[in-house]
């Protein structure tokens, strides 16, 4: 398979590095990151790398406070 060299910036490399799984090489993870975005499966892909247990203890939570702040009007129709 042909190859080609590419120059990118410090930032870029480092941005990449971090997207970069156990045993991927940079080409896996270009061509990963490349592929069509917009199905559900990507999507929860993309969850499940963002998952941490402290965003959804902190959601849980925001949602609570906010369900029990909510107040409803009493609007005649």
């Amino acid at each position: 398979m042909p190859t080609r060299s590419l120059t990118i910036k410090e930032e870029a490399y480092q941005a990449l590095k971090t997207k970069k799984k156990k045993g991927e090489s940079f080409t896996d993870v270009i061509l990963r990151l490349a592929e069509n975005t917009g199905s559900a499966s990507k999507l929860l892909e993309m969850m499940d790398e963002m998952y941490s247990p402290d965003l959804a203890d902190n959601i849980e939570a925001t949602s609570k406070k906010f369900r029990k702040n909510f107040k409803t009007r009493n609007v005649k129709l």
